[in-house]
């Protein structure tokens, strides 16, 4: 148990009895979690991890062929809850771990008692009739420019994801989260997220769910928001006012509204 909870830097905040597990995004850690996780301590049991190759982690146990697909990270969720003896948990996933999160209930719905999407997208390229945001020949672009230099697609990616651009320190906040994880793990992570497809998987969901849907969000656009609450059965979709991919970071008391209305 203790080697999973140094492995994911697990840490355990608030004295409510009901869990709350936040699983950040691709190239975050927990600490994009600050702005809202005071607003839940006082009534539930926080707790939270980063993902093997993110925040502080322990590297060594990161492996392409586990974390090849997002099955992986999937797997670290559930061994969190199993380490830990969770039952009935509020998981609150942003971007990837929207799906990350629903993949691990669809193999253990014991676990969890609701999902909360944020910014989900469960495919990210467009195919015939399904629009995700990208194109694969953009996306490929996309992934030679990190291959070829890093630290520079982040801080000119970073601030195009987090939106706001009336607002610098919120792109700020992101680039310096993206330029602290591993970027040989990053880019695996990148890959992993943005070539693939679980589509299929919602409709696999026996958990209810919550969709919180920014306008203006380049990740995630609206027509796939509307696709993830089309298709899986028991979810409810809220759009926002918060523009951009990282609401809990620039409207987190709008977050914070929506999340508790659900719950």
């Amino acid at each position: 148990m203790s080697s999973i909870l140094k492995r994911n830097n697990v840490n355990i905040i608030g004295n409510g009895q009901q869990v709350m597990l936040f699983a950040h995004g691709f190239g975050c850690d927990q600490r994009s979690w600050q702005f809202v996780v005071d607003a839940f301590s006082d009534d539930y049991r926080v707790v939270l991890f980063d993902y093997v190759g993110s925040g502080q982690s322990d590297l060594s146990q990161y492996s392409s062929a586990k974390y090849g697909s997002l099955d992986g990270y999937a797997q670290d969720v559930l061994d969190v809850c199993e380490a830990l003896s969770l039952q009935d948990v509020i998981f609150v996933g942003h971007s990837v771990s929207s799906m990350i999160g629903l993949l691990a209930a669809v193999q253990q719905p014991a676990y969890f008692k609701k999902l909360i999407f944020i910014g989900p997208s469960p495919r990210y390229l467009n195919d015939q009739d399904y629009t995700g945001g990208f194109e694969r020949s953009d996306m490929e672009s996309l992934f030679d420019f990190m291959e070829s230099n890093y630290l520079g697609w982040s801080s000119t990616m970073a601030p195009a994801i987090m939106g706001n651009a009336d607002r610098p320190e919120l792109g700020a906040f992101l680039t310096s989260s993206f330029c602290a994880t591993d970027p040989e793990v990053a880019r695996e992570f990148a890959r992993v997220t943005f070539f693939s497809d679980n589509r299929d998987d919602l409709t696999k969901l026996g958990v209810k769910s919550l969709t919180l849907q920014c306008s203006d969000d380049i990740i995630a656009p609206v027509a796939v928001g509307e696709f993830v609450k089309t298709h899986t059965p028991g979810n409810e979709f809220v759009m926002l006012n918060a523009t951009g991919h990282c609401p809990h970071i620039s409207e987190p008391q709008e977050t914070i509204k929506a999340i508790k209305a659900f719950i």
